[in-house]
């Protein structure tokens, strides 16, 4: 029998398409720790900011490593990923709502809203 790529073998042994949001998460969860990592530099770079690239480290690689859990643990990814990204838009959106600034305020806000949200979709669709 040959089976498509992205597909998976039902019970009954038929070839069904998967259809969980793993992959599209893995993939967001990845670019989403890369930009936080390099907001942090940027931050420190710019303004100095110790706090930017300590922060922006630790979240970062939070992500990624959420990400990289995904596929074999998609439980503990999800979870990881997930408060992250509640974290980090408690953090920005407030902070946004002030200062209106769109980098790096909204920019973030707007990520780890999306990050909430495919967390919860990719939960749902598991």
């Amino acid at each position: 029998m040959v089976v498509a790529a992205g597909s998976v073998l039902d019970s009954d042994g038929g070839a069904g398409y998967q259809s969980n949001m793993i992959g599209p998460a893995k993939i967001y969860f990845i670019i989403f720790g890369l930009l936080t990592i390099i907001g942090g530099v940027i931050g420190y770079v710019k303004a100095g900011s110790t706090i930017s690239i300590i922060s922006g480290a630790i979240t970062g690689i939070a992500l990624i490593v959420a990400a990289f859990l995904l596929p074999g643990n998609a439980a503990l990814g999800l979870i990881t990923a997930g408060v992250v990204s509640v974290l980090l838009a408690g953090r920005f959106i407030p902070h946004f709502m002030k200062s209106g600034k769109i980098m790096p305020d909204a920019v973030m806000a707007a990520l780890s809203l999306i990050g909430v949200v495919m967390a919860i979709v990719a939960w749902i669709k598991k």
